[in-house]
Parts: structure tokens; C-alpha cells; sequence
């Protein structure tokens, strides 16, 4: 075939392709008027489901830029961190700077000086536990976290350790050595908002049989909870029996007989468990609810009672 041809059959199918693609566009958007029509008539939550589903524009189907994710920089606490530089620190000593205590606490704190305790000191230059008991921030990025260290003897030490924080890259350092610094002040308790005294009676039973199937496995929980109210048994069973030593409550509601259906009382309850190792004072907070003459548990204040609107 002779170029000249051939140039003119690409000439003439161009027009052919355009018309095509401009058939198929015309097409499209007739479909969308009369999805978008439709759903005028059947309704507006229906016509919302139309405009989403309509043609978007080239521009915004041909893009490939990602759209920007913008995430916060949280202040990540560093009282874990300084908690094991002070357990590491401690049992390490300048006298042996290789052993695996003495170049963790180094990577952690490099500009530190390890302690060097005397072989006499014994038990005491190691504690058993080394627990963060507070955590405060500062500026430019630092924290101040007091750290407390109990030995053997029964003995604690406190000691405030200087950590720079880096919350983009969630990184620590601590920045200056350990100081030992007075425990915290035992702060004044709140008087009690649970100042009625409930007597031995269908109360008491009620709390006393659900405690029992609750820490003891002696019987179904749920046959104690209110309508609504989800709650598993602490398993497995850590106790073999539970007696109930005192019930105090919010409302006067809780000193008498069961009250009308629907009334709700607070109450804590002490109770003594035993196991094979001996006994256990515990204590709980529990919410009741009246109904058909008996009281029912419609919380437990510690997160695992599930309320499905029985409140």
C-alpha cells in the first residue's frame, strides 16, 4: 500500500475514534442524569448514594499525587525508660564496666558515671524492685521522673532521674545522673461518700453470693446481674471462699428492704477470701438495682461490667 494511502486512512479514522469517545462521554452522562433522577424520586438518602457514585473529572481520576497525612506528635511518657536505666545503674559498678548491666546502662545514659558500690554493702547495693512512681514534664522537651528502688531489707530509695524525650522519633536519653530526693508525701484521704452502714439482710446476701460466684466459680454470675449487664468470672477461680465483713453504701435506699423496681444504690463491699496461701482482704465497689423484689448488679467498678441499658 503506497504511503499516501495510508495516510489517508489515519486521516480518516481519527474522526471515527473522536466520535466514538464523544458517543461513550455523552453515554455516561446520561446515565448519571438519570441515576441523579431516579433518586430524586425515591428519596434524598438515595440521591446522596447517586452524587457519590457520579463520574468524577479527569483531572481528579488521572491524579497520582498522594494526599498529605497529618499526625500529631504525642509527649510519649519516659518513666519506663528511666525505670530500667535506674534497675540497670544500680546493679551495675565502674568496677566491671563490661558486664551486660554496665554497657546497657551506659548505651542508655553515655555520659553517666556508673556507681561503684563495696563489696560489703551486700543486698543492699542491689535493689529487688525498681518501680517510676511519677513523671513530670518541662520544657524544651525534658521530664523529671522519680523512680523508687526497694531493697531486701525492706528499705526505699527514691531518686529523680533527667530525661530528654524526642516525641517524632519516640526516643530517650537520660541526661544527668540519678539524685536521691524524699518519697512523695502521703496525701489526705477524702472522707468517704459511703457513709450508710448496711445491715446483714437481702443486701448484703445479694453481694456476698455474687462475690463468691464471681471470685470463687460458685455458681453462674450472670443469675446475680441485672437485664443488660454483661460480666465474666475471674478465671481461672483464685480463691476457694469468700465472706463478706462489711457493706456500706451511698443511699439510705440500701439500709432497708428491697426498695421500688428501678432504684439504684452504691455501695463497697470488704470482703475476706481465702486460698491455700491464707487470707485476703479485697475490697469492691459494685452498683445494685431493684427489681421484683430483689437487688441485682448492674456495675462493678473496674471496667469489666458491660452496661446494655440497664442504668
Amino acid at each position: 500500500m503506497s504511503p499516501g494511502k495510508q495516510a489517508s486512512e489515519r486521516e480518516a479514522a481519527a474522526p471515527m475514534a473522536a466520535g466514538a469517545r464523544l458517543e461513550s462521554m455523552r453515554r455516561r452522562v446520561r446515565l448519571s442524569r438519570l441515576a441523579v433522577l431516579t433518586a430524586i424520586a425515591a428519596g434524598p438518602v438515595a440521591l446522596c448514594v447517586a452524587v457519590a457514585s457520579a463520574p468524577t473529572t479527569v483531572q481528579a481520576a488521572t491524579s497520582s499525587k498522594p494526599a498529605a497525612v497529618r499526625t500529631a506528635a504525642v509527649a510519649a511518657d519516659p518513666g519506663g525508660y528511666a525505670q530500667l536505666f535506674v534497675s540497670v545503674w544500680l546493679r551495675s559498678s565502674a568496677d566491671d564496666a563490661t558486664s551486660a548491666q554496665a554497657r546497657l546502662a551506659q548505651s542508655m545514659a553515655p555520659d553517666i558515671e556508673l556507681p561503684a558500690p563495696a563489696p560489703a554493702a551486700g543486698a543492699q547495693s542491689k535493689p529487688e524492685s525498681v518501680t517510676a512512681v511519677r513523671s513530670a514534664q518541662r520544657e524544651g522537651g525534658t521530664w523529671s521522673v522519680t523512680v523508687a528502688a526497694q531493697y531486701a531489707d525492706g528499705s526505699v530509695r527514691y531518686y529523680a532521674v533527667p530525661v530528654a524525650a524526642d516525641p517524632v522519633a519516640a526516643s530517650f536519653t537520660v541526661t544527668g545522673a540519678p539524685g536521691v530526693v524524699a518519697g512523695p508525701a502521703r496525701t489526705e484521704v477524702p472522707k468517704s461518700s459511703y457513709g450508710v452502714t448496711v445491715p446483714d439482710g437481702d443486701l448484703s446476701s445479694a453481694v456476698g453470693e455474687f462475690l463468691a460466684a464471681y471470685l470463687t466459680g460458685a455458681g453462674e454470675v450472670d443469675r446475680y446481674l441485672a437485664p443488660g449487664v454483661r460480666m465474666s468470672a475471674v478465671s481461672p477461680a483464685p480463691y476457694k471462699a469468700v465472706a463478706v465483713q462489711q457493706v456500706s453504701a451511698v443511699e439510705e435506699a440500701a439500709a432497708g428492704q428491697v426498695p421500688a423496681d428501678g432504684t439504684k444504690v452504691r455501695v463497697l463491699v470488704q470482703v475476706e477470701a481465702r486460698d491455700s496461701g491464707g487470707r485476703w482482704p479485697l475490697g469492691y465497689e459494685l452498683t445494685l438495682k431493684a427489681r421484683s423484689g430483689r437487688w441485682e448488679v448492674a456495675a462493678l467498678e473496674s471496667g469489666t461490667a458491660q452496661d446494655g441499658g440497664a442504668r
